[in-house]
C-alpha cells in the first residue's frame, strides 16, 4: 500500500470502531499464574503492565511500523526522550560519537552534558561532509547521528553516502527525521538504522501532544527498546490516541503546508529586505539537488535571513506579525516565527544579516504574505531609527 493508504488504515482493526478506543491501565489482571508468565516472552507487545503500553499504544506502534517500513516502532513521551534513549542505546563510556554540527539544540546539550559526563567523546562534523565522514571514524566510533535538513540552517545531508561509510565499519546511523517525517523521507530505505521523530510536530499536527517515536531495523530494536524500558519512559494512551488521529490527515496537511510554505518562501526571495531564504525545496538552494534526489516533499519549516543586524529591527519585525505566533515547536496547523539562535563548531555558518525561523501553517498564504509585509515594513522603520 502507498503511504496515504497506510496513514488511514494503519493501527486499525478490520471490524469495530474506526478509531481505536483509549485504553488506560496500570495493573493488568490474569486468570492464573501461567497466563501471567506467558507474557514474559513479549513484555513490549503483550498486555502485562501499563508502563509498557496498552492497546492504544500498540495500535499507534503498529501504524508507525507500517508507515516507517521498519522492524518495529517505539513510542516515547517526547521527541527529546526519543533522541536521548536512542543515543544511550548505542554509546557508553569510552566510546566516540559523530554528531552533525547542525543538530537540534537540546540534542547538542545532551551530548555536551550527560554524555560527556559519562565518558562519551563527541565530535561535531560538517553536515556537508558526505562520504568523507569515513576520515573521521575512529576505532572506538560507535554511532553517527544525522539531522537532515539541519536545524535552523537547513543544510541537506547526503545520508546514503554517510550510511555506506558507516556500514563499512559496522557502525549504526541515527537520523532525526522530524522535518520531513516518513511521508517525505524514507529513512530506513536510505540506509538509516535508527530513525527518530518528534511526533509532537507533524504526526500530531495540532500542537496539543508531546511525543517521540523511534523506528529501527531488526538488529537495533531490542537494544533500543530495552533502554526505553530501563529509563522508565511511559507514554499516555490519551496522547497515543491523539497522534494516531493526527496521522490520518498527515498527507493532506503536509502537502498543503508544503505548497503554502513554497509560496511564502518565493515571495520572501523577491523582497529587498531579505538576503536569502533557506529552504531546500527552492531550486537555487545549495541543498536542492540532494533534496530532489532523496525526498518526495518538503515541510513548512524554513529560514529567512533578513537584511538587518540590530535587535530593535528584529524585534519590530516579529512583534508586528499577527498571524505568525511567537512560540516554540512547529508542525502544527498554526504559523510561527522565532529568531534562529544556534551554535556551530565544525564549520561557521556565514550570516551577514539576522536569521529567523518560520513555520507556515494552514492559514491562507496570501494572508501570511500580507502579514510578513507588515512585519518587514515595521523592521525598516526600526532599522532606520537605530542608525
Amino acid at each position: 500500500m502507498k503511504k496515504d493508504t497506510l496513514l488511514v488504515r494503519g493501527g486499525r482493526a478490520a471490524n469495530g470502531p474506526v478509531n481505536p478506543p483509549v485504553s488506560r491501565a496500570s495493573t493488568i489482571l490474569f486468570k492464573d499464574l501461567a497466563a501471567f508468565d506467558a507474557t514474559r516472552a513479549d513484555r513490549f507487545g503483550a498486555l502485562r503492565y501499563g508502563i509498557h503500553g496498552t492497546d492504544t499504544l500498540f495500535a499507534l506502534e503498529q501504524a508507525l511500523t507500517r508507515l516507517e517500513g521498519c522492524y518495529r516502532a517505539i513510542v516515547l513521551p517526547s521527541g527529546l526522550a526519543a533522541i536521548t534513549a536512542a543515543l544511550t542505546s548505542v554509546v557508553k563510556a569510552g566510546d566516540h560519537l559523530l554528531m552533525v554540527d547542525t543538530v537540534y539544540g537540546p540534542t547538542r546539550a545532551f551530548c555536551d552534558g550527560l554524555l560527556a559526563r559519562n565518558g562519551v567523546e563527541v565530535t561535531y562534523y560538517d553536515p556537508l561532509i558526505g562520504s568523507a565522514i569515513a576520515d573521521l571514524i575512529r576505532d572506538n566510533t560507535q554511532a553517527i547521528f544525522c539531522e537532515s535538513p539541519g536545524s535552523l540552517t537547513f543544510e541537506v545531508q547526503d545520508v546514503p553516502a554517510i550510511a555506506r561509510a558507516a556500514h563499512a565499519r559496522s557502525i549504526p546511523v541515527l537520523l532525526d527525521n522530524t522535518w520531513a517525517s516518513p511521508l517525505f523521507f524514507d529513512a530506513l530505505a536510505h540506509g538509516v538504522d535508527i530513525s527518530i521523530q518528534a511526533a509532537t510536530k507533524y504526526l500530531c499536527g495540532h500542537s496539543d501532544v508531546m511525543m517521540g517515536t523511534i523506528a529501527t531495523t531488526e538488529q537495533w530494536w531490542r537494544p533500543v527498546r530495552n533502554v526505553v524500558a530501563d529509563l522508565g519512559f511511559s507514554t499516555s494512551p490519551d496522547d497515543c490516541y491523539l497522534v494516531l488521529r493526527g496521522m490520518r490527515t498527515l498527507g493532506v496537511r503536509m502537502r498543503h503546508q508544503m505548497q503554502s510554505a513554497l509560496t511564502v518562501a518565493r515571495w520572501l526571495q523577491a523582497q529587498p529586505d531579505v538576503r536569502r531564504v533557506l529552504h531546500p525545496g527552492l531550486p537555487d538552494d545549495p541543498g536542492h539537488a540532494l533534496w530532489s534526489r532523496d525526498f518526495s516533499g518538503s515541510s513548512a519549516l524554513f529560514g529567512v535571513e533578513l537584511a538587518v543586524r540590530s535587535q530593535a529591527a528584529l524585534t519590530a519585525f516579529i512583534d508586528a506579525l499577527e498571524l505568525f505566533g511567537i512560540g516554540s515547536s512547529w508542525g502544527g496547523y498554526e504559523s510561527l516565527a522565532l529568531p534562529a539562535r544556534f551554535t556551530r563548531t565544525a564549520r561557521p555558518f556565514p550570516l551577514s544579516g539576522t536569521l529567523v525561523r518560520l513555520h507556515v501553517g494552514l492559514e491562507d498564504p496570501d494572508d501570511l504574505v500580507a502579514d510578513l509585509a507588515t512585519g518587514l515594513a515595521a523592521m525598516r522603520v526600526a532599522e532606520a531609527a537605530a542608525q
